[in-house]
């Protein structure tokens, strides 16, 4: 059967003569009468043999076996209707089985960054920051509906002799649908009011429904840190955003229980609002503005905050030579965060105030630089500081 199949394979190519390296088959010496055509088809990618190094040119085949061949050799540009109308079976079953195995080779990804940063801050807080960061992530497709994602987080800080290092399951959530509403649940991202309230890690549940009028919901569980004001505090947000050409509008408010004493309130609970516009001038110039509100248990200070965003351009990885500038403008009271998204140094724990500058740019593909400035100032005239932090982010 496989005598025929190669006579019939190599006439469909074209054989005329033995114009090729020497075939790898063990099994095919020089002078045999079918050397030529394996030859052939073995310069073309169309025969593979088995992994002992033979062509096994004696054994019986499978139809599966021939109608990989033809398959092969139909991709090669072989005149092969006669051949493709006897296998027409098994080549049906066959591309369901490759394409079945090519969407279970394709089921999990994994991508990753590796990411260097050194930050210096002055006057009040003197201190800096020298740490590298690895992450992997892994993403799987559970059925055609839900996906799951996974991330590992190794840090090494080098800002003395110890050599600080650590190894974290950071992120672990699936992705979904329900009906019409799109489920995310797990430890995910959290980044709430463009970062201006929180940025890190989250464990809960978040629902969204809608799209040019969209409403996101959660609920869920804050993760402490050495800069949070929460001790794995329950939290219920929820937020409804729109677009009218360039302008995008979004109004939200969060609930946060059992926040602990900090910054002039005592334990119990805080409640923040916020409000935020931001406007497209063109695809370079954008301009936004943020109103945020708290309230908290006996605190009788600044309780309203406002950013203002000025954007140019962007760095963007695939994009060797983008760059991009930003600069925003600062005036939180202590109850309208919780852990801020920015680099800079200042006494959050009772407000701040000031503004950052940030420049980023793409040297090459996946190799990204961006440096922040800060200048900030405690709102009680404490805390003053100036922080360069820097970054260079590859990704993969």
């Amino acid at each position: 059967m496989k005598k025929s199949l190669v006579l019939a394979m190599a006439m469909a190519l074209g054989v005329t003569a033995s114009a090729y390296a020497a075939n790898p088959f063990s099994d095919v010496p020089a002078g045999h009468w079918a050397y030529d055509s394996v030859n052939k088809l073995v310069a073309a990618g169309v025969v593979d043999g088995y992994p002992d190094g033979t062509f096994g040119g004696d054994k019986l085949m499978t139809r599966y076996e021939m109608a990989q061949i033809v398959a092969k050799a139909m991709a090669k540009g072989a005149d092969v209707d006669k051949l493709a109308a006897e296998f027409a079976d098994e080549l049906d079953t066959l591309g369901v089985r490759v394409a079945n195995l090519e969407k279970k080779a394709d089921n999990v990804k994994i991508t990753g960054e590796i990411r260097y940063h050194y930050a210096d801050s002055n006057d009040d807080f003197d201190s800096w920051e020298n740490t590298l960061r690895t992450r992997i992530w892994v993403t799987g497709q559970v059925n055609d509906d839900w996906t799951y994602t996974g991330m590992i987080e190794n840090q090494q800080k080098f800002n003395d002799d110890k050599g600080n290092e650590d190894t974290n399951f950071q992120r672990a959530y699936v992705n979904g649908k329900l009906g019409g509403v799109a489920v995310q649940a797990g430890r995910y991202n959290w980044k709430w009011a463009d970062g201006n309230i929180y940025d890190t890690r989250f464990d809960g549940i978040q629902a969204s429904y809608g799209k040019d009028v969209k409403l996101v919901a959660g609920y869920g569980k804050a993760t402490p840190s050495t800069v949070v004001r929460v001790d794995k505090a329950d939290v219920a947000y929820a937020e409804v955003s729109g677009k009218l050409s360039k302008l995008s509008l979004a109004a939200g408010y969060s609930d946060w229980n059992d926040v602990y004493e900090a910054g002039g309130y005592a334990d119990g609970d805080v409640e923040i609002w916020h409000v935020g516009a931001n406007y497209a001038f063109d695809k370079n110039v954008k301009l936004g503005a943020m109103y945020l509100n708290g309230d908290a248990d006996d605190y009788d200070g600044d309780d309203d905050g406002y950013v203002v965003t000025a954007s140019y351009k962007g760095a963007k990885a695939s994009d060797v030579g983008s760059w991009g500038l930003v600069a925003k403008y600062y005036d939180q009271g202590a109850v309208t965060y919780m852990d801020h998204t920015m680099n800079g140094k200042a006494d959050k724990m009772t407000g701040f105030k000031g503004y950052s500058i940030f420049a980023n740019y793409t040297f090459a593909k996946n190799i990204v630089g961006q440096v922040e400035w800060y200048d900030l100032e405690g709102k009680d005239d404490s805390g003053d500081s100036q922080t360069i932090w820097s970054q260079l982010l590859f990704t993969f």
